[in-house]
């Protein structure tokens, strides 16, 4: 063989290798995700038990654009904490860092209630929820030495693309200037709420991490094969979003670990599809000791 076949040969092969490592390949699943702090029942990070095998999310629960008073009303994008500070203060978070490489921390924004009603989006206008919501977020997020943010909004006093502005400007900015380095969204099947979700991903999905879809908000007895139905619908509707598994500690719906959850996972796993699973929430875990936390690490390292 000549040398410039042999070049052409050679020139050949690199090229289909570079082709075939740039071909699909399915999403890391040692993720897993935990809401923590809405309910002040006490729960610490500490107390949760951490896999060292896995990537660790904790998420505050929540940061509003409400006022604190004893009737909460809305504040056009400026942002209080009304998660348990006492016992998840700006020291805690830097010290669950510290102990754990692979433990980072996130805030979740909205939620379904404050002050014993809904809460609700909303903005006076797009540029100025933006601003006041870059601003406030920032201090936030800076003072507590946080990653990453959650979009959690389940009631809205706006139209979705209001709401796709909003929010896909918000993690925007804060991402291009360095604040976070991830962002995810927990919708849930609701035809407002999918409407809004659905307009944010679609023009903003490309900045927007994971998709925390509440599949326990299905009804309580969910079977193997429905979670699985619902989890090919909301993995078409948010395509090509790293869609995490998830439980309610609880009990209150979907599908629960004793009736195939992890069952479940291990199918996903298998095809590929399993961005990670995410509990809610720690706070009602601590009763029972977090089995489904210790459960779902453990799974999801096995996997690894």
């Amino acid at each position: 063989m000549g040398f410039s076949k042999l070049f052409i040969l050679l020139l050949t092969l690199q090229v289909l290798l570079a082709v075939a490592s740039t071909q699909y390949t399915a999403p890391k699943s040692d993720l897993f995700r935990e809401y923590i702090g809405a309910e002040f029942n006490g729960v610490k990070f500490r107390d949760i038990p951490i896999n060292p095998n896995v990537e660790f999310h904790y998420i505050l629960a929540f940061a509003i654009d409400y006022t604190t008073s004893s009737s909460p009303s809305p504040t056009d994008g400026k942002f209080n904490v009304f998660w348990d500070t006492d016992n998840l203060s700006p020291s805690q978070v830097s010290s669950i860092k510290s102990q754990h490489s692979n433990v980072k921390v996130g805030l979740s924004l909205g939620g379904d209630s404050v002050g014993g009603g809904s809460c609700y989006f909303s903005p006076s206008s797009i540029d100025s929820w933006v601003s006041n919501a870059v601003s406030s977020l920032t201090k936030i997020i800076q003072e507590y030495n946080l990653d990453g943010i959650d979009i959690d909004y389940e009631h809205f006093h706006s139209d979705p693309n209001t709401f796709a502005e909003c929010i896909g400007k918000l993690i925007t900015t804060l991402k291009n200037n360095g604040v976070i380095s991830f962002a995810s969204i927990a919708p849930f099947d609701d035809d407002e709420v999918q409407s809004h979700y659905l307009a944010l991903w679609k023009s903003y999905g490309h900045v927007i991490d994971y998709v925390n879809f509440q599949f326990y908000a299905y009804d309580e007895g969910t079977t193997v094969s429905q979670f699985m139905s619902y989890f090919q619908t909301q993995s078409s509707n948010y395509n090509g979003g790293k869609m995490l598994a998830s439980i309610t500690s609880d009990g209150s719906g979907g599908l629960s670990p004793k009736n195939g959850f992890f069952t479940a996972c291990n199918r996903l796993k298998s095809q590929g599809k399993l961005g990670g699973i995410f509990v809610w929430s720690a706070d009602d875990s601590k009763a029972s000791g977090f089995r489904y936390e210790k459960q779902s690490q453990a799974f999801l390292a096995a996997s690894r």
